[in-house]
């Protein structure tokens, strides 16, 4: 993997300044979600999963029609087929495997619109570094379309830098991760 490559994922992934992620210690708890925050969540696990999987059909099935992905220099890529070819060399792990999981979904006023956040995690591209990782914080919104399925309408923006982790920050950071959604509790009936 090259230095321009994790510069270009880092751009495409955006940072949440107020959401670090250190080690598994230091990691906030994850908050209960509804069950639509859940679709969406298990949504963000199916399109992690097709990067991981070098799936780019899946990755694709992922994506609004009309997507816009801002990577490294605010560069915008808008569209399902130009989002697609931009991360072909990421989808095909050309240079190493891209992994991130959500860790909180929020739907706000609107039903059908979807925030959600997480880390990611990389094998650091520069064999010199004092660490074996890179790891950043992504933040998606997902657009739950006609046929009801939720589709990633925006990822990226600028300014994610992501910092070197160790093996043991990413063995921590990965226990520390549901498996599945944390669903909100079913309220008490009277």
């Amino acid at each position: 993997m090259n230095i321009a490559l994790a510069r270009k994922v880092s751009g495409v992934l955006v940072a949440a300044p107020a959401f670090v992620i250190g080690t598994a210690a230091a990691a906030e708890p994850i908050p209960p979600m509804t069950a639509d925050e859940c679709l969406v969540w298990a949504r963000e696990r199916g399109f992690a999963q097709s990067v991981e999987q070098h799936d780019a059909g899946a990755f694709a099935a992922h994506l609004h029609e009309g997507a816009v992905f801002i990577g490294g220099g605010g560069r915008v890529t808008r569209g399902r087929a130009a989002v697609t070819d931009a991360w072909s060399a990421i989808i095909a792990g050309t240079n190493g495997v891209l992994y991130w999981h959500p860790q909180q979904v929020l739907i706000g006023g609107d039903p059908d619109v979807a925030l959600s956040r997480g880390p990611w995690w990389l094998r650091n591209p520069d064999p010199q570094a004092g660490q074996p990782w890179l790891l950043g914080q992504f933040i998606s919104t997902w657009l739950r379309g006609a046929d009801g399925q939720w589709y990633v309408l925006f990822d990226g923006g600028g300014g994610n830098e992501p910092r070197p982790a160790s093996d043991e920050e990413i063995i921590a950071l990965r226990a520390a991760l549901p498996a599945g959604c944390p669903p909100a509790p079913a309220p008490l009936r009277q």
